[in-house]
């Protein structure tokens, strides 16, 4: 649905392990550094790219926004949202769980406080 998505960090380096961490439980195309050197992750057309602020200013997260990921089984969700939390993420909202309506959620916030979603929908 989307093209690309660009979330700010104040430490690219420490981003990029935290990012690398959660995608190896996704199954993408492609990952490394695009030509501005900022570390990019991609599946088919659509792009996760972690950048410096552009306009120089403090990177902060959206208020409100969050970007979801859907992965392949329930095993996975758990997987990525424990590997956030090695790499310096932190659960938000909940623990991992499957909603009522068989959704497999995960809710992480990234070292910059990016809100993130991982959910797998199961056959219930």
């Amino acid at each position: 649905m989307y093209s690309h998505v660009v979330v700010g960090a104040q430490d690219i380096e420490r981003a990029k392990t935290f990012y690398d961490a959660i995608f190896r439980h996704m199954p993408l195309d492609e990952q490394g550094f695009d030509k501005l050197q900022r570390p990019f992750y991609r599946q088919g057309k659509q792009r996760f790219i972690v950048t410096l602020p552009i306009n120089g200013q403090p990177a902060s997260p959206a208020n409100g926004g969050t970007i979801g990921f859907e992965l392949t089984s329930c095993e996975a969700v758990y997987a990525w949202h424990q590997a956030g939390v090695e790499q310096g993420g932190s659960s938000a909202e909940s623990a991992p769980h499957i909603r009522e309506d068989g959704k497999c959620v995960a809710y992480l916030r990234d070292p910059s406080g990016n809100k993130l979603c991982a959910f797998y929908q199961t056959e219930a």
